[in-house]
Protein backbone atom coordinates (compact mmCIF):
# COMPACT_ATOMS: atom_id res chain seq x y z
CA UNK A 1 0.00 0.00 0.00
CA UNK A 2 1.60 3.49 -0.79
CA UNK A 3 1.44 6.15 1.08
CA UNK A 4 -1.13 8.84 1.54
CA UNK A 5 -1.14 11.68 -1.03
CA UNK A 6 -1.43 14.51 0.81
CA UNK A 7 1.73 13.86 3.03
CA UNK A 8 3.66 13.07 0.15
CA UNK A 9 2.64 16.29 -0.81
CA UNK A 10 2.72 18.60 2.38
CA UNK A 11 6.43 16.45 2.72
CA UNK A 12 7.27 17.46 -0.62
CA UNK A 13 5.99 21.25 -0.10
CA UNK A 14 7.86 21.24 3.35
CA UNK A 15 11.04 20.55 1.18
CA UNK A 16 10.83 22.87 -0.81
CA UNK A 17 9.97 26.28 1.59
CA UNK A 18 13.23 24.59 3.37
CA UNK A 19 15.18 24.90 -0.16
CA UNK A 20 13.95 28.33 -0.09
CA UNK A 21 14.86 29.38 3.53
CA UNK A 22 18.35 28.30 2.66
CA UNK A 23 18.45 30.41 -0.03
CA UNK A 24 16.44 33.13 0.99
CA UNK A 25 18.94 33.47 4.52
CA UNK A 26 22.07 32.67 2.25
CA UNK A 27 22.06 34.47 -0.72
CA UNK A 28 19.53 37.64 -0.19
CA UNK A 29 20.28 37.89 3.70
CA UNK A 30 16.62 37.95 3.97
CA UNK A 31 15.56 36.11 7.58
CA UNK A 32 11.93 37.31 9.02
CA UNK A 33 9.10 36.29 6.60
CA UNK A 34 11.41 33.48 5.11
CA UNK A 35 11.36 32.43 8.86
CA UNK A 36 7.87 33.06 9.15
CA UNK A 37 7.35 31.04 5.86
CA UNK A 38 9.19 28.19 7.17
CA UNK A 39 7.01 28.08 10.46
CA UNK A 40 3.80 27.45 8.29
CA UNK A 41 5.09 25.98 5.65
CA UNK A 42 6.31 22.79 7.27
CA UNK A 43 4.00 22.93 9.92
CA UNK A 44 1.33 21.76 7.46
CA UNK A 45 2.87 18.17 6.97
CA UNK A 46 2.78 17.87 10.54
CA UNK A 47 -0.43 18.59 11.43
CA UNK A 48 -1.90 16.19 9.06
CA UNK A 49 0.52 13.54 10.23
CA UNK A 50 -0.79 14.43 13.68
CA UNK A 51 -4.47 14.28 12.52
CA UNK A 52 -3.70 10.71 10.93
CA UNK A 53 -3.04 9.69 15.16
CA UNK A 54 -6.24 11.74 16.31
CA UNK A 55 -8.04 9.87 18.75
CA UNK A 56 -11.56 11.08 17.31
CA UNK A 57 -13.14 12.25 14.09
CA UNK A 58 -13.26 15.67 15.66
CA UNK A 59 -9.81 15.83 16.80
CA UNK A 60 -8.74 14.66 13.52
CA UNK A 61 -11.16 17.65 12.00
CA UNK A 62 -8.88 19.72 13.87
CA UNK A 63 -6.08 18.98 12.84
CA UNK A 64 -6.71 18.96 9.71
CA UNK A 65 -8.38 22.73 10.04
CA UNK A 66 -5.25 23.89 11.22
CA UNK A 67 -3.15 22.44 8.34
CA UNK A 68 -5.61 24.31 5.89
CA UNK A 69 -5.11 27.23 8.08
CA UNK A 70 -1.33 27.25 7.59
CA UNK A 71 -1.74 26.75 3.86
CA UNK A 72 -3.95 30.28 3.91
CA UNK A 73 -0.56 31.92 6.10
CA UNK A 74 1.86 30.49 3.78
CA UNK A 75 0.15 32.02 1.01
CA UNK A 76 0.32 35.00 2.37
CA UNK A 77 4.22 34.90 2.99
CA UNK A 78 4.44 33.93 -0.51
CA UNK A 79 3.04 36.97 -1.82
CA UNK A 80 4.55 39.11 0.60
CA UNK A 81 8.28 37.77 -0.59
CA UNK A 82 7.15 37.72 -4.64
CA UNK A 83 5.25 41.62 -3.47
CA UNK A 84 8.24 43.06 -2.08
CA UNK A 85 10.84 41.34 -4.98
CA UNK A 86 12.75 38.65 -2.81
CA UNK A 87 11.43 35.84 -5.04
CA UNK A 88 10.78 35.62 -8.66
CA UNK A 89 7.21 35.56 -10.50
CA UNK A 90 8.73 31.46 -11.59
CA UNK A 91 9.57 30.44 -8.16
CA UNK A 92 6.37 32.09 -6.57
CA UNK A 93 4.12 30.98 -9.25
CA UNK A 94 5.32 27.62 -8.85
CA UNK A 95 5.11 27.49 -5.01
CA UNK A 96 1.87 29.15 -5.29
CA UNK A 97 0.55 26.09 -7.51
CA UNK A 98 1.66 23.34 -4.59
CA UNK A 99 0.61 25.20 -1.46
CA UNK A 100 -3.48 25.74 -3.56
CA UNK A 101 -2.93 22.25 -4.30
CA UNK A 102 -2.67 21.37 -0.78
CA UNK A 103 -5.49 23.80 0.08
CA UNK A 104 -7.74 22.27 -2.72
CA UNK A 105 -7.36 18.95 -0.74
CA UNK A 106 -7.68 20.10 2.69
CA UNK A 107 -10.50 21.69 2.54
CA UNK A 108 -11.91 18.37 0.56
CA UNK A 109 -10.68 16.49 3.59
CA UNK A 110 -12.54 19.29 5.91
CA UNK A 111 -15.80 19.54 4.33
CA UNK A 112 -16.18 15.59 3.65
CA UNK A 113 -15.27 14.79 7.32
CA UNK A 114 -17.19 17.59 9.02
CA UNK A 115 -20.28 16.26 6.88
CA UNK A 116 -19.60 12.75 8.61
CA UNK A 117 -19.17 14.23 12.24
Amino acid sequence: MGENPVIVKSKDFALRIISLYKYMCDEKKEYVLSKQLLRSGTSIGANIVEAQCGISKKEFLSKMYIAFKECRESLYWLDLLFTSGFITEKEYSSLKSDCLELERILSSITKTTRNNV
